[in-house]
């Protein structure tokens, strides 16, 4: 992996950790074992450094809606999958980085904002994309009501994300998991 990809995958681990505002040059320095000079050469400023993580984040949504569309996944499956990618694979004390980049929206430059804009619309309709495929109550759903369930579905995600986090209660992600699944199958 080169350099340039090396910094924007420690990036997203560092904000998963402990928000973008709190990373600096120096944290990836030191963990990649290069001088700040180099991330400098990649990312001018740490708003360059912003855009090219959510622009990494939104080709991976890209990539996650191509595949879940295009296989012939179960909508269970299909599920599960987007729960992999998006969200299962964080530690205890890590959240999603873009429930971790809203957090400090108010603090970020207007193009990264926009970029996190983009990335958050993103991933709701890809969800929404493979939430739109179940049938609730034998009833294909309006469009209204599944956007409506896909939002509730990420944040009741995300929020197991933050308790888990604080309380360190590690059953408590699988539980809200369940009961999605229970009121979609």
């Amino acid at each position: 992996m080169d350099t340039k990809k090396q910094i924007v995958r420690l990036a997203l681990e560092l904000i998963r950790e402990k928000g973008f505002l709190s990373i600096g040059y120096d944290d990836l320095a030191q963990q990649l074992g290069i001088t700040r000079a180099a991330i400098h050469y990649h990312f001018e400023k740490k708003e360059d450094l912003g855009i090219a993580v959510t622009q990494m984040m939104i080709q991976d949504l890209i990539d996650l809606d191509t595949y879940v569309s295009s296989t012939r996944l179960t909508i269970e499956e299909k599920l599960d999958h987007f729960l992999i990618k998006q969200i299962e694979p964080f530690s205890e004390k890590q959240i999603c980085s873009i429930s971790s980049l809203q957090s400090d929206v108010e603090s970020l430059p207007d193009s990264v904002k926009e970029k996190l804009q983009e990335v958050t619309k993103l991933e709701l309709k890809v969800l929404v994309n493979i939430i739109s495929e179940f049938k609730i109550d034998d009833v294909t759903a309006d469009t209204e009501y599944i956007e409506e369930l896909a939002a509730t579905i990420l944040s009741a995600v995300k929020g197991a994300l933050l308790y888990r986090r604080v309380i360190g209660d590690s059953s408590l992600y699988p539980k809200v998991i369940k009961q999605i699944k229970r009121l979609l199958l």
